[in-house]
């Protein structure tokens, strides 16, 4: 019998059904991933490392959609603001796997390989080493804050008589107010950065 011109079974297959499957259940199985896709069980391990492999998939597939050339980018306040606005635009696409992700240890290569390029760039901005991880790290936080953020509904809040000034507050924000606060926390991050690097930051 001859074979099949397509594969019934990769790498690319198995990250797009996991990741289908968290998108829309908010977690995976590997039998699950099996059966959507027509297989035994045995045969999506024949392929990935268990489930954690499948995880560092779906994470290199999530990654894939940021903007790599953004860390090329100058001056470097302009780089790591245009990397974090398509960092959370890839995230706020899969809002469901952020959990899943952000628990486990990062170790798929290609991610690992954005996070290095991001480290060179503040080191080369002149900022010290013990600051770049806690400055990368707060970035991620805002970052995938936010991109759940755009996952909620549009009024998080159902005000009652007790609480008129937060009605008003409100009633003053108008539509687009997760990324209405995503651009002030990033400016916000941003300011900050430029106090700890020194030199250039004008209030």
């Amino acid at each position: 019998m001859a074979r099949p011109r397509t594969p019934l079974l990769d790498r690319e297959r198995i990250a797009a059904t996991a990741l289908q499957l968290v998108a829309e259940h908010g977690e995976f199985s590997v039998p699950q991933i099996a059966r959507a896709l027509g297989v035994q069980t045995g045969s999506v391990y024949h392929h990935v490392d268990g489930r954690a492999g499948v995880v560092e998939l779906i994470r290199e597939l999530v990654c894939d959609r940021i903007t790599d050339e953004a860390l090329t980018l100058g001056p470097w306040d302009r780089a790591l603001e245009e990397w974090a606005r398509s960092y959370r635009a890839a995230f706020a696409a899969y809002p469901r796997a952020i959990p899943l992700l952000m628990t486990t240890p990062v170790r798929a290569p290609r991610v690992l390989a954005h996070y290095e390029r991001a480290v060179a760039l503040l080191l080369a901005a002149g900022f010290p080493e013990p600051q770049v991880m806690p400055l990368l790290t707060a970035l991620e936080n805002l970052v995938l804050g936010s991109a759940l953020d755009l996952a909620a509904p549009e009024a998080m809040w159902e005000p009652s008589p007790d609480t008129p000034l937060l009605s008003r507050a409100l009633a003053t924000v108008g539509p687009g107010r997760a990324d209405t606060a995503f651009d002030l926390a990033l400016a916000a991050f941003l300011s900050y950065a430029r106090i700890l690097r020194g030199g250039d930051y004008a209030p």
